[in-house]
């Protein structure tokens, strides 16, 4: 597969590997609502990302992001001038970061422009497999003209992948039809199942048990048209006339057509051409930014809420996880709250803490902006505001003091599985894993209240974990039993931080 070359690729492909991890840190004054998992994270966002690995890593069901576009102009909030190399040394190693946390069944989204599409469709198809790519949807942004152009910039594109193609086609959910697509359903003769439409029932082709005669109600007699066939075999096609769901015309006399109701009609597949008057446009995206924030600072490129509310409705439901690590204005956050799924948001810029952490307050507390009143939205809920702390370890591999049994639990339990843990470690069994048992003893697991305490693996040690019949891993600060005693358990040591392999 060809892939894309630039001056600082060899060392880019290292960044995420050299990151480290860190500690995320809570701030009550900052945060709103009710307890929640929802997460807003002020830092770098490849820290960020780094950090969230061992706790969501391959857990996330939709990745939205809205990186720079590389327009060589400069905005309020972030400098979006940069260099051809240094725009893929910026997207890179975050996009390699975002699959790794990006569930089986999950899809990223991304939002580009002419500037890099191209390159973005090149670097995304290395990372995350050609055969993974969906589909690129244009979205119509702008509705007016404007003639100091050569040719009207009036899109944007939409790169759409997912980890398994097959999965996200079954599990996709279709788009609803609005009240322009669904004016052909009428009711003109009153029918108590509501609003309906006649669909022709032919096929193409030649079907030997689908070309029989149809007598209408007057008594014509009709045969498929020439190169069609009936869409249904006649003994389907007697079940649908016996319940009056085929039509023959106002006079009874025209070929036979299926009646469909309404109500019986889930959706549209999806299509790649998102037109804004279905999903919004910038304007509508900086009114609603205005509303929000009357009489203070605009942000300068943000998304309709309904352009979200379109990419969350195909690719989640109800309590899935969202990502932003781009966040912006908080639009993806936003939207996502009001539709009931659970998101982290993650942004860099002070406006995390002017435009982002309010939004989202107004969001708990019921504004009703943007997408609120099509999805009913009443307030409530809540999210929770991050910091990014210091190194889980330190340049010389020494633990932060300031880390939790369970924090540490959940990087061990990654380094050594490359997956998250489902439920926050509250045992020294932190699970079991291709049948292998993994144990952690740090800082009074077992009881032992002293700092020190139960961080060496002894016979009594041994004694008081809870029993595995097969191979097990045991982390602690230095094991007292022979390398004979070891093998005999099935027991392999490893010593933290030195044996931590996830820094």
């Amino acid at each position: 597969m060809p892939i894309l070359h630039w001056l600082t690729r060899e060392t880019d492909l290292q960044t995420s590997l050299s990151v480290p991890y860190r500690l995320l840190e809570p701030v009550a004054e900052l945060s709103a609502g009710e307890p929640s998992e929802n997460m807003l994270i002020q830092g770098d966002n490849l820290e960020a990302l780094k950090a969230l690995l061992p706790f969501y890593a391959g857990k996330v069901k939709c990745i939205y992001i809205d990186p720079p576009y590389n327009t060589r102009s400069a905005f309020e909030h972030y400098d979006d001038n940069l260099e051809h190399t240094k725009w893929l040394e910026l997207i890179y190693p975050r996009l390699e970061l975002l699959r790794d946390l990006l569930a089986e069944d999950g899809s990223i989204w991304v939002s580009i422009d002419d500037n890099e599409a191209h390159y973005l469709k090149v670097v995304m198809d290395e990372i995350f497999g050609r055969s993974s790519f969906i589909a690129s949807n244009v979205w119509q942004k702008r509705y007016s003209r404007e003639n100091r152009e050569a040719i009207g910039d009036v899109h944007e594109y939409i790169f759409v992948y997912a980890k398994s193609p097959e999965t996200f086609k079954k599990m996709r959910n279709l788009v609803p039809l609005t009240e322009a697509q669904a004016k052909i359903y009428k009711n003109p003769n009153q029918d108590p199942l509501g609003r309906w439409r006649a669909i022709p029932m032919t096929a193409q082709g030649w079907r030997p048990n689908q070309m029989y005669e149809v007598i209408t109600p007057t008594g014509i007699v009709h045969r498929p048209p020439e190169g069609r066939c009936w869409s249904m075999v006649e003994s389907e096609y007697k079940k649908l006339l016996a319940s009056g769901r085929v039509y023959f015309g106002k006079d009874g006399n025209a070929q036979p057509s299926i009646i469909r109701y309404l109500s019986e009609v889930d959706g549209f597949v999806p299509w790649t051409w998102w037109s804004f008057d279905e999903v919004g446009h910038t304007d509508e995206a900086k009114k609603e930014i205005l509303a929000l924030f009357s009489g203070g600072e605009l942000f300068g490129t943000p998304k309709p809420e309904r352009l979200l509310n379109r990419i969350l409705h195909i690719a989640t439901n109800t309590g899935d996880l969202v990502l932003d690590s781009f966040l912006g204005s908080g639009t993806t956050s936003a939207v996502a709250h009001k539709m009931g799924r659970r998101y982290i948001g993650i942004e860099m810029g002070e406006h995390c803490i002017t435009h982002c952490a309010p939004r989202l307050k107004k969001v708990v507390e019921g504004e009703q902006g943007g997408i609120s009143e099509a999805v009913n939205w009443q307030g409530g809920g809540g999210f929770r505001f991050y910091r990014l702390g210091a190194p889980v370890f330190d340049e010389h591999g020494k633990i932060n003091p300031a880390i939790r049994f369970a924090h540490l639990a959940s990087h061990i339990w990654f380094s050594e599985t490359r997956t998250a843990l489902d439920k926050p470690a509250k045992s020294p069994l932190l699970g079991i894993f291709n049948g292998v048992a993994y144990y952690l003893l740090y800082n009074g697991i077992l009881g032992d209240k002293r700092p020190d305490g139960g961080n060496v693996l002894t016979n009594p040690v041994l004694r008081h974990l809870p029993p595995f019949d097969g191979p097990k891993v045991i982390y602690g600060e230095s094991s007292r039993l022979g390398t004979e005693r070891l093998k005999t358990e099935g027991i392999t040591f490893k010593q933290t931080p030195y044996d931590i392999k996830a820094r």
